[in-house]
């Protein structure tokens, strides 16, 4: 019934910037604990911010100033944007929404319910 779906990927050069949008269905209108996260090849899944139910952000310190979560009107669409990118920021990157969570306790941490499939972002030289 619920849906996330993450869009978007795609090559960029190093120093450029790109934008993934994850689109949710199957969940009543409103705002919900949601975040953004990554994982290259070899390496753990790395969370890379979130947003609330009330609009509150909190980023990683590897991609704060640089990357930026916001959403569409309806709260039914998830954005990242990500700028000044560099060949680290290589990995797939994926959505996920916890609509049970509220306030402040959402975070990286949270044990999200749904999770998208995916997008691949390769920044290269």
């Amino acid at each position: 019934q619920v849906q996330v779906v993450e869009s978007g990927g795609g090559s960029v050069q190093v120093g450029g910037s790109l934008r993934v949008a994850c689109a949710v269905s199957g969940l009543p209108s409103g705002g919900y604990c949601m975040g953004w996260f990554r994982q290259a090849p070899k390496k753990e899944r790395e969370g890379l911010g979130t947003i609330d139910s009330d609009g509150q952000r909190k980023y990683a310190d590897s991609v704060e100033g640089r990357f930026t979560i916001s959403q569409d009107n309806a709260k039914t669409t998830l954005y990242l944007q990500m700028d000044a990118l560099e060949p680290e920021d290589s990995a797939m990157y994926y959505c996920a929404v916890d609509p049970f969570r509220t306030g402040a306790f959402c975070w990286s941490g949270v044990d999200f319910g749904y999770w998208g499939q995916g997008t691949q972002v390769t920044v290269s030289s």
